[in-house]
C-alpha cells in the first residue's frame, strides 16, 4: 500500500483513477499490488504480490502443453475459405461437424470456431426464422 500511495502522488492520479487502472489489470484490491508502473503511453503495468499471482504450469510442475491458435471457420453464415486452407480442413468436414450439432446449412451458423483437439464451437443465428435456440 505504501508503494501505491507514493505512485499516486508522484503521477498526480486520484485514487479513483488508480483503482480504475488496476481493475483493468484484474486487480480489485490494493492489497494485491507489489509494484505498479505508469507507462509512457498511460497504461499501468502491475506486478502482483506472489500470493496473488496466478500459478503457471511450470509452478505446478506440469509438462508443457501444446498451444493452438483457434480460427474462425464461419462468420455471419459464410465459410472462411482462407482459414479452412490454413488449418488443412475441407468444407465437407465442416458440414459433418455442423450436421452433428444439428445444423443443416452453413448459412444457419452465425459463427464457428476451430481449435485443434476440440469440438467445433458453434453459435447459431439467434431468432432467425423466429426459432428459439436452447444453447
Amino acid at each position: 500500500m505504501h508503494l501505491i500511495l507514493q505512485f499516486r502522488k508522484k503521477n498526480n492520479l486520484d485514487l479513483d483513477q488508480l483503482q480504475h487502472l488496476l481493475r483493468v489489470k484484474d486487480v480489485f484490491t490494493l492489497q494485491e499490488v507489489e509494484f505498479a508502473i505508469l507507462e509512457a503511453n498511460g497504461e499501468l503495468s502491475v506486478l502482483k504480490k506472489s500470493d496473488y499471482q496466478t500459478p503457471t504450469r511450470k509452478d505446478m510442475k506440469l509438462s508443457p502443453k501444446e498451444v493452438n491458435l483457434p480460427a474462425a471457420l464461419i462468420n455471419d453464415g459464410e465459410l472462411i475459405e482462407d482459414n479452412l486452407r490454413e488449418k488443412n480442413l475441407t468444407k465437407e468436414w465442416v458440414m459433418e461437424q455442423i450436421n452433428a450439432q444439428g445444423f443443416d446449412r452453413i448459412e444457419d451458423v452465425f459463427y464457428a470456431e476451430y481449435e485443434k483437439g476440440e469440438d467445433l464451437l458453434i453459435y447459431p443465428f439467434l431468432n432467425r426464422n423466429h426459432m428459439k435456440w436452447d444453447g
